[in-house]
């Protein structure tokens, strides 16, 4: 009992810092004048992504490097699987060519990477880690030059940036909460696998990568609620690459991560890799340049099919 109220404290926490970052993510960047796609891409992301580094670097420094894993793997495929799946079904989304020749490859880039690292040894090393960082500098510096707008893009009455003083003082407390939250998450996880006898991998590809996808659900659904739809879409795009690039790049930088679970390496990498790539024939089929709610049947159809195989 105690586990599962540590783990739900954790969860409100998460959202709640979530939110908190994330206002204040959006305040400030609202002040650099800069099209959204890339605001979703880079300050949102990196505002939704931190339950995951939190909860990723807690559960790597206390041992548990398959919580650290399968934490950012299942993060991603219900980004994809479950989030955007949600967002497709409330409406459409139309993307332009820069969707596909440059936020979509970077991604699989991102994915591939992470692939090749881990596959043949089982190991994020600390060099591994430097590359993947670097990789991600290189990419939002070039995003931040070069990027066009990826998204059909629409009129909103909301761009009112807050006052510095607001925005600062939400990033602190939103910080603050993402780590109290990150604490009792994870020690409520492992305690309930251990209770159950529950892998520590099961439990981070399911409830904790589910809890920390909770801020880039609701910061989209909000966006999409708003008609802000290059940023919803350009958040879950920039989440999966900054969780892998940042969250497991920073991890590794800090403390090594190797997998223990070889399910990991032998099934969970493969629904990430297959759902990341299944988002380029949809945007095209059925109709061209645009995501409906037929693509989000699909995509919920495939996040079960996950949490079946994975669970059973």
């Amino acid at each position: 009992m105690q586990n599962l109220l540590f783990i739900a404290l954790g969860l409100i926490l998460l959202i709640a810092g979530g939110n908190w970052l994330l206002k204040s993510a959006v305040a400030l960047s609202l002040r650099l004048n800069i099209p959204k796609i890339v605001i979703g891409m880079t300050i949102v992301s990196f505002a939704t992504s931190a339950p995951e580094l939190i909860v990723s670097i807690r559960a790597a420094l206390n041992g548990f490097p398959d919580l650290a894993l399968g934490n950012v793997v299942g993060s991603n495929i219900a980004n994809l699987g479950l989030v955007l799946a949600v967002i497709l079904l409330l409406g459409s989304i139309e993307v332009r060519k820069s969707f596909y020749t440059t936020d979509w490859p970077m991604m699989m880039v991102a994915s591939l990477i992470f692939f090749g690292f881990i596959f043949f040894d089982g190991k994020l090393e600390a060099y591994e880690g430097a590359i993947m960082v670097t990789g991600l500098f290189l990419f939002l510096v070039y995003l931040l030059k070069f990027q066009k707008t990826a998204v059909v893009e629409e009129a909103h009455e909301d761009d009112i940036p807050l006052p510095l003083y607001k925005a600062v003082s939400f990033l602190g407390i939103g910080g603050a909460a993402l780590w109290g939250g990150s604490e009792l998450l994870v020690s409520g996880a492992v305690g309930l696998a251990s209770n159950y006898g529950v892998s520590e991998r099961i439990i981070g590809i399911t409830v904790v990568s589910v809890g920390t996808s909770i801020p880039e659900l609701a910061a989209s659904i909000i966006a999409i609620i708003k008609k802000e739809k290059a940023i919803s879409l350009g958040n879950l795009i920039g989440s999966n690459i900054f969780n892998i690039m940042a969250v497991l790049g920073i991890t590794s930088l800090i403390t090594p991560i190797e997998a223990m679970d070889q399910r990991l390496l032998s099934n969970d990498i493969f629904w990430m890799l297959g759902i990341s790539f299944l988002i380029f024939p949809l945007v095209f089929f059925p109709k061209g340049l645009r995501l409906g709610w037929r693509d989000g049947t699909v995509l919920v159809v495939v996040y079960a099919a996950f949490l079946y195989f994975t669970i059973a």
